[in-house]
């Protein structure tokens, strides 16, 4: 998109503009909106077509049926006479409503609501030492890539902003074949054995009786589980931290959980970790703007992606590892690597980038692209290989086994979204959706009538790295090492800065509280005993019960600052401030600022009384329309009266001569530790309101000024000294 005309809001709806009268005369299809992608369009077996992206879409300016025939009404259906019975012999009618009845697929079971685009991948060329997997290994070297976000716990119509792990899924669409990194928000996971993982999720899901509560944990059956198999302590205080209500996938951090083995040239392996730092900085919402943005705007995660990249605030990250040795007792600084509940702290391993990723293009269509997207972790490349994380090794047979019943047969691959950027010469043949047309008569191994081929070579192939698997008995067990379930749940908690320790608390109690049976609470409070009285006695506390003495000694543990997300700046681009005028568009330092704001890579979003333009601006919001929640920051340009629409009966909590819904907008943002400024009228209203004195409250005459300091406060994502937390 570079050098072209940025919208001046996203979210405009295709690339047509519409007309009062529907429109007569014939066209073809309008060109997509230039920040959509779609899949190549490669051949099922991956070769390249040379067809333009269009080619998937539908052709010609007239309406046909799927087999091309042209059609004169599709409004009626064929009957006996106007007041008649529909005739069986419509074939038009059968073909479309059948079509319809069969147009959705099988959710799938965990991660179903999700969002998803197209990006690019560039290698720094840091990892040539590490692996021979190229789109690793060569500088500078560009890969296509898809990535899907998600929720874990709700159904597709569930709101964004739920509490809950993040799903971060990246297909990298190498020239050796595809890899994909199936990832989290979150490094570590509830369970450290995959036969676990219907547990978990039947537990996390609603209850089956009543299928409520939605895409939440807060309920019995999840906290009876995870207080009875306490493995899960760590993965539940990373859900119960601000790390579990993301501000945005683009500031949201991303790990692939599990420990991975990578293979050089000569053969040499080392042991790593995958993450995802976002160029924004790790951001999160507040409770309460998580709870107003499922109302207000329940698709307010998938919304901002989109907008951002329609306004060319492209989402960045960068792709880093962890390095271990490849030791056999597969350990490193007394973490066992292969337990899925455990993290490395960046201090002891630092994260090593390796290449950055951007995605610049939504979705042509959301139903091909993100919904039959289908990741999998036995998608590897050369240069790339599994460990016996047991864990991982059970999700190597879900992924595949999952596809199989969602998108109806073994031919998945061959899905557009899907379709690998490398040749494909498998043997696999038939079945349902089978897209190819082979050739020969002879897929299998050895041949003579096809020639041989296709033939096996050493060449850039994949390679099992030969581990030498120890002699031993079946077990049904896991290893010593794996049985501490506290020690890095203790860590995370005294990595934490006060203020989020505050949020845990809330979290914790909040979730707790809405358990019915008390035993369940009760049981809870016993594991939070074991990590650290403090945050034990202060749940205790909220819900009305005694605080229980630990069962085991308490871990001595190093902190880990690298885990909290507060006390670094990070750049503002893309965020959105909002600037409130009067039906007089403000004073003139407003279009200025505008300008100012939009050529620092930022969304100004005027609002005001009222829709259309005031004093020459165009009005993106309206009094009615504007929640906190949209907004990174808030500037008063004027200190508007009550605008006509304001009923009777809607009073102002702050200052009666001020419109009550900028007093309402004017709190959030306050509430909510956002930078909130003001000059002129907006400056005095600040000041009759209490608030000008207040951390994060800028009040000066100039425009320009008030700007620069609020930009700099953006920095740090809130204002977090606006109120103290109680607890150290």
């Amino acid at each position: 998109m570079t050098g072209e005309k940025k919208p001046d809001v996203p979210g405009k709806p295709g690339t047509g503009e519409p007309t009062l009268a529907e429109p007569t005369t014939p066209r073809g299809p309008l060109p997509p909106d230039p920040a959509q992608g779609r899949p190549d369009t490669r051949t099922p077996t991956g070769a390249e077509t040379g067809a333009p992206p269009t080619a998937y879409g539908q052709q010609g300016a007239f309406l046909t049926t799927a087999q091309g025939a042209r059609l004169r009404d599709t409004d009626h259906s064929l009957k006996a006479g106007p007041r008649g019975p529909i005739l069986l012999q419509d074939h038009h009618f059968r073909e479309k409503i059948t079509h319809f009845d069969h147009e959705r697929i099988p959710e799938r079971v965990v991660h179903a609501r999700g969002a998803g685009a197209h990006g690019v991948f560039t290698s720094y060329g840091s990892a040539a030492n590490l692996t021979c997997a190229g789109f690793l290994r060569e500088k500078g070297k560009e890969t296509e890539v898809f990535v899907r976000f998600s929720t874990v716990l709700g159904s597709r119509g569930s709101a964004d902003t739920v509490r809950d792990t993040r799903g971060f899924a990246t297909k990298f669409y190498t020239d050796e074949g595809t890899f994909d990194l199936v990832g989290n928000n979150m490094p570590v996971f509830f369970i450290q054995d995959a036969i676990k993982f219907p547990d978990i999720v039947h537990a996390a899901k609603w209850h089956p009786d009543r299928e409520i509560p939605q895409a939440q944990s807060a309920h019995d059956t999840f906290w009876d589980f995870v207080s009875l198999h306490t493995e899960a302590q760590h993965h539940t205080m990373w859900n119960m931290s601000d790390r579990g209500i993301p501000r945005s996938f683009r500031t949201m951090e991303g790990f692939g959980v599990h420990t991975f083995r990578l293979v050089d040239d000569a053969g040499g392996t080392v042991l790593v970790k995958f993450h995802w730092k976002p160029k924004l900085g790790v951001h999160s919402l507040v409770w309460e703007e998580a709870q107003l943005a499922s109302g207000v705007d329940p698709d307010f995660h998938r919304r901002d992606l989109y907008d951002s990249i329609e306004a060319g605030a492209y989402p960045e990250w960068e792709l880093g590892l962890q390095v271990f040795p490849d030791t056999p007792e597969e350990t490193f600084a007394g973490i066992d690597l292969l337990d899925p509940t455990k993290v490395v702290p960046e201090e002891l391993a630092p994260v090593q980038p390796v290449g950055k990723l951007v995605l610049n293009r939504a979705p042509t269509n959301f139903h091909a692209e993100v919904e039959q997207v289908a990741f999998h972790l036995g998608n590897l490349v050369p240069g790339i290989d599994v460990t016996n994380d047991p864990l991982l090794q059970g999700r190597l047979f879900s992924y595949l086994d999952t596809q199989l019943t969602r998108l109806a047969g073994p031919n998945f691959p061959q899905i557009p979204i899907n379709r690998p950027h490398a040749p494909v010469n498998d043997m696999l043949r038939d079945g349902f959706h089978q897209h190819a047309v082979h050739s020969g008569v002879a897929p299998y191994k050895p041949n003579s009538l096809d020639g041989g081929n296709p033939f096996p070579t050493g060449e850039n192939a994949f390679l099992d790295v030969p581990v030498t698997v120890t002699e031993a008995p079946k077990v049904r067990d896991l290893p010593v090492s794996f049985k501490d379930h506290f020690s890095q749940v203790r860590l995370f908690w005294l990595s934490m800065s006060p203020v989020e320790r505050e949020h845990i608390i809330r979290a914790y109690t909040f979730e707790l509280s809405k358990c019915y049976h008390q035993e369940i609470r009760e049981r809870q409070l016993l594991c939070l005993a074991n990590i650290d009285p403090v945050l034990c006695e202060r749940v205790a506390a909220g819900l009305g019960l005694p605080a229980p003495e630990p069962a085991i000694p308490l871990a001595d543990v190093t902190p880990s600052p690298a885990l909290s997300q507060i006390g670094r700046q990070w750049p503002a681009d893309g965020r959105i401030i909002g600037i409130v005028v009067d039906e007089t568009g403000g004073d003139d330092a407003v279009a200025g600022i505008r300008e100012t704001i939009a050529g620092a890579g930022l969304v100004p979003l005027i609002i005001a009384p009222r829709g259309g333009k005031v004093g020459g601006l165009t009005v993106h919001r309206t009094f009615a329309t504007a929640r906190s929640i949209e907004y990174d920051a808030l500037l008063l340009a004027a200190a508007p009266p009550p605008a006509a629409d304001v009923a009777p009966a809607r009073g102002s909590s702050r200052t009666a001569d001020v419109d009550p819904r900028v007093n309402m907008l004017v709190d959030e943002c306050w509430r909510h530790a956002k930078a909130i400024g003001g000059w002129g009228a907006g400056a005095e209203l600040l000041r009759r309101s209490g608030l000008a004195d207040t951390p994060g409250v800028v009040t000066q005459e100039s425009a320009t000024g008030v700007l620069a300091a609020v930009q700099q406060l953006m920095a740090e994502h809130r204002v977090w000294e606006r109120f103290p937390a109680t607890v150290a």
